[in-house]
Order: structure tokens, then C-alpha cells, then sequence
């Protein structure tokens, strides 16, 4: 669940009041780099445009650049698993891409056994021009996470060369194998 904006409504609340009306809030903003202000608007916006599939918590209320993404697929193979995803947000950001891992064993082309995540707008340099860019949000990071479990799902370039072969060699085997997975450790 996303908790970060009834934290950010209290936070504005108390800010507004707690001045006396002197303008303190606005001052603490102005003090705030662009950065950090670009990272708490990104924050209030995934409340609102986040699919029901996923959902954002910071363990830490205070600390925006650390949070886990949870995405629970509705169709395809890893339907009814509950994936967790560590996302931690570097200090030059938008310069740079979150760093994601995931903390959820699968079997995915696309994430490996150590929790590695190949998803393209991740990679700072990219030849194809998908990678990392400042234009790129928070927003971007989550859905393509969440679309490694319906249409982004790759085969063809394959983090997980196993889990793809696989997959090439045996589609039923490779949806019992992911349920298999799901059961055990995404339930």
C-alpha cells in the first residue's frame, strides 16, 4: 500500500500551520535541491498512477530514495505470485537510473536467482536508445517491472539463459517449474 501520501499530506499540514503563516514551508522547499523536489512530486504522483497490481511502501517515511515495489501479476505464468522489488534511488538522480533488485525467488528469463533485473530503461547507456534518460520517472521503473510479467517478458535477450532455454525447450515444463516457484516462494 501506498502509505508515503497520507505522510506527505501530514507533513504539508503541519508545515503550513506550524509556521504561523511566515512562509516556513516554502522556505524548506526552496532549500531542497531540484533533485529531491523532482523525487518528492515523482512520490505523490505513483499514488495516483500505479496499476492495482502494484503497490509502493517505504519502510523509512523519511527517506524517499529507498522503497520496495510489491507487483502481484493478474494473468500470464507468474499469476498469483507476489513479487518484491528493492528500488533505491541514487543521489544523482535523474542523471541516473534506480537501482533494482529483486528480492523474490523466480524463474524468469529476465531476472536472475541473485536478483538481478534486465529491463532496459535501467541501463544508463543503451544503443537502442530504451536505456536511461533524465525525461525517464519512478513511474517508468515500476511499470516496466510490472510488464516483466505480461508484455515485456523477453526470451530473445535473456538475463536468465537458463530459465529461456528452458522455455525454448519445453513451455509446459517452464509454466510447472514457475508454478513450482510461485507456490514456494511468491505465495
Amino acid at each position: 500500500m501506498l502509505t508515503i501520501r497520507k505522510k506527505l499530506e501530514e507533513q504539508a499540514a503541519s508545515g503550513s500551520s506550524a509556521d504561523g503563516g511566515r512562509g516556513e514551508s516554502r522556505r524548506v522547499r526552496r532549500r531542497m535541491s531540484i533533485r529531491s523536489q523532482l523525487l518528492t512530486e515523482e512520490v505523490r504522483e505513483l499514488g495516483q498512477i500505479l496499476p492495482k497490481t502494484c503497490t509502493v511502501n517505504f519502510p523509512n517515511h523519511d527517506n524517499f530514495r529507498t522503497f520496495i515495489v510489491t507487483i502481484r501479476p493478474e494473468e500470464g505464468y507468474w499469476k498469483g505470485g507476489i513479487f518484491h522489488f528493492n528500488v533505491q534511488v541514487p543521489e544523482d538522480y535523474n542523471n541516473k537510473p534506480p537501482n533494482v533488485s529483486c528480492n523474490t525467488r523466480l524463474w524468469h528469463p529476465n531476472i536472475n536467482e541473485t536478483g538481478d533485473v534486465c529491463l532496459s530503461i535501467l541501463r544508463e547507456t543503451s544503443i537502442d536508445g530504451t536505456g536511461w534518460s533524465p525525461a525517464r520517472r519512478l513511474k517508468d521503473v515500476i511499470l516496466g517491472l510490472n510488464s516483466l510479467f505480461t508484455d515485456l517478458l523477453n526470451f530473445d535477450d535473456p538475463l536468465n539463459l537458463e530459465a529461456a532455454q528452458h522455455y525454448e525447450r519445453d513451455k509446459n515444463s517452464f509454466a510447472r517449474k514457475v508454478y513450482q516457484f510461485v507456490k514456494l516462494y511468491a505465495s
